[in-house]
């Protein structure tokens, strides 16, 4: 009986090892086969790159890793009246408003400068990718330059540390350097540029610097507006473009601003959209919101 029993656990232990050989062989000719595939598709992949190229060559012309405005486009060349696609922004920090964009000692900030304390994080205004990662003792420090879609370039400057790589990928509000002192600085803060085809436009036109949103989804190109504190600081004409008066005189451009609603007790999102002639599905989407958030009174709503 005993013998029996022996022979029999043999003889499955035999199947056993027939069967689980078969099955790693089997495994083996899938992994071989899949790994063949995956090689054919890598190859293809990159042939297709080699064919369509880097998605950010020749955009503006010119990829520099070391100079500013490397374009070499000034207002004269540049096509007028088109927009540029703002919606996406993200505050680089959440510091106040230390020297605005314009005229200063004689020179032109080109610029905004906003308070930081050595050690907060600077994030990605937009969307892009990097094309300066570099440190200049005279001027911007440590300073970091994103290259975005549309033309649009943006500068953050003075920094203590990257966090980033050159030619990395950012998303919209990805740490990209922490804020610092370093470069021509009188102290802790973050020189914030936004530049169109290397050209600097005053980032006041663009941003609400108090309430961290886009002033607009879509910023409209018109030269003679758009650059108007350069055109004036040159008096009344800057790189082939005239102020709109057609004279040395400048009269800021009026613009419409953002409207915001304080939220009062009782307030629902529809009752503050019938009174404020605002469709529901506009303030949800200025303000991230679905039409069953929970609103709270004191709270601001931003209804343009």
């Amino acid at each position: 009986m005993h013998f029996y029993k022996t022979l029999i656990l043999l003889i499955s232990l035999s199947i056993s090892s027939v069967y689980g050989q078969n099955n790693y062989t089997v495994n083996i000719r899938y992994d071989k086969k899949h790994a063949a595939l995956d090689s054919v598709i890598t190859r293809q992949l990159m042939e297709e790159e080699e064919e369509t190229g880097d998605l950010y060559e020749g955009l503006y012309e010119h990829w520099s890793d070391s100079r500013v405005n490397p374009y070499g486009m000034g207002l004269k060349n540049m096509k007028d009246s088109f927009y540029i696609n703002v919606s996406e922004y993200y505050p680089p920090c959440l510091g106040q408003i230390t020297s605005s964009f314009g005229p200063r000692h004689r020179r032109f900030h080109n610029g905004t400068d906003l308070k930081v304390h050595v050690g907060d994080t600077i994030r990605a205004a937009f969307s892009g990718r990097v094309r300066i990662r570099r440190f200049n003792r005279g001027g911007y420090g440590y300073y970091v330059v994103l290259r975005h879609n549309q033309g649009l370039e943006t500068i953050y400057g003075h920094l203590s540390k990257f966090l980033i790589a050159p030619n990395q990928e950012v998303k919209a509000g990805d740490p990209i350097g922490l804020g610092g002192n370093t470069g021509r600085s009188t102290g802790p803060h973050l020189h914030f540029e936004t530049r169109l085809y290397g050209n600097p436009i005053n980032p006041a036109k663009l941003f609400s610097f108090e309430d961290y949103v886009p002033l607009h989804n879509k910023y409209y190109i018109v030269k003679s507006k758009t650059f108007e504190e350069r055109i004036a600081y040159s008096g009344g004409s800057y790189e082939g473009v005239r102020s709109s008066e057609g004279t040395g005189k400048y009269t800021k451009g009026s613009y419409s601003k953002v409207q915001y609603y304080t939220v009062r007790k009782g307030d629902v999102i529809s009752k503050i959209a019938s009174r404020s002639g605002v469709s529901v599905r506009s303030i949800c989407k200025l303000n991230n919101i679905t039409q069953r958030s929970t609103i709270r009174p004191g709270q601001r709503l931003r209804l343009s």
